[in-house]
């Protein structure tokens, strides 16, 4: 049994496909605005007043920043231009995934000679470092990593 594909049938499925993918889009929309987690600076003009300045002074300190997680532990290991372990006067450390704050943790590290150590479970997947820190002399030292847990801990 043949049926005649009318003008009325065409023009249903081509709205039905529209409604589908205007559908999907207004959920992603409001699913990536529910989870943003926030703005970096409140006014992004003062801060540029300041950039060019504080990464210098931070450049000038010569620290790289290694972190790791594995087994329900952070190692993360800050040094010097000459590979010397560098404790800072202060450091926050925030523990995030990058589409959501909900996961987000501070673990409490501290520091063992060598690098900074501290118990976290963290799930598997992409997890980005916030690292806030301060050097022994005032300079601000800020830095974003990221880290990849293969497995649960």
């Amino acid at each position: 049994m043949n049926r005649e594909l009318t003008g009325r049938h065409v023009f249903l499925i081509t709205a039905s496909a529209f409604a589908v993918i205007i559908g999907v889009n207004i959920t992603l929309a409001v699913s990536a605005v529910r989870t943003f987690p926030g703005l970096e600076v409140q006014n992004s003009y003062v801060a540029s007043q300041s950039f060019d300045r504080e990464r210098a002074a931070q450049e000038a300190l010569g620290w790289t920043v290694e972190a790791e997680a594995a087994q329900g532990e952070m190692r993360l290991a800050i040094t010097d231009d000459r590979g010397r372990p560098v404790a800072p006067a202060a450091l926050s450390v925030l523990v995030g995934r990058t589409t959501s704050a909900a996961d987000d943790v501070r673990p409490d590290l501290r520091f063992d000679g060598a690098a900074f150590v501290g118990p976290v479970t963290l799930g598997p997947g992409l997890w980005t470092l916030r690292i806030e820190a301060e050097a022994a002399d005032g300079t601000r030292f800020h830095q974003r990593l990221s880290l990849h847990v293969d497995r649960q801990g």
